[in-house]
């Protein structure tokens, strides 16, 4: 039987583990991160525009959370405006956070719909082109409106429509121009 007080070869000849051993690496070294992106399916990397999953989430997102503030925004003046002379400042301040609140629940319902359908038909329509421009988010804009307010008659599902592809294409259009004139911002995606 072998002595296990007494090392073998192949044990005596083992360098023992260090875990400390490479923090004296340059820093660059220890904090290396890639400039290009990194894709989870390489079958999506050459596609020029972001993945519908992605674009599902952020516009109706987007568009919940503009909803939102700016229905709290017109509702709390709704209510301050509504205030009686005498009453006091709690129930002034009470009156316009319930204003803003039933406000700012309507506007981000029907504005995260907008989104949604918004989202649904510009993935649309970069699947079928197979690349992303202005054309896709006006007629994206455009289809939004229509479906949106299609229970309302052709009329108003026309107007609703014109209405979003203007506001899809000066969106895109502004968000070119602080790109081109005031350079790359690195906040919400410019």
């Amino acid at each position: 039987m072998a002595d296990s007080t007494k090392p073998t070869t192949a044990v005596a000849a083992a360098k023992p583990y260090n875990p400390y051993q490479d923090l004296d690496a340059p820093i660059k070294k220890l904090y290396y991160l890639p400039t290009s992106p990194e894709h989870l399916y390489p079958e999506k990397a050459p596609k020029p525009y972001r993945p519908f999953g992605d674009n599902l989430v952020s516009c109706t997102g987007i568009c919940y959370l503009s909803g939102r503030t700016a229905g709290l925004v017109h509702g709390g003046v709704r209510g301050l405006k509504a205030a009686g002379a005498g009453e006091t400042r709690r129930v002034r301040m009470s009156r316009a956070l319930s204003s803003g609140g039933e406000l700012g629940r309507r506007y981000s319902n029907a504005m995260g719909i907008v989104g949604l359908y918004f989202s649904v038909i510009e993935g649309w329509i970069n699947c079928y082109r197979g690349k992303d421009g202005i054309l896709n988010t006006g007629v994206a804009g455009f289809g939004a409106g229509v479906v949106y307010k299609a229970a309302r008659g052709p009329r108003a599902a026309a107007l609703a429509g014109v209405i979003g592809g203007a506001a899809a294409v000066a969106a895109v259009s502004g968000k070119m121009a602080v790109k081109t004139y005031v350079g790359e911002l690195g906040i919400w995606g410019f």
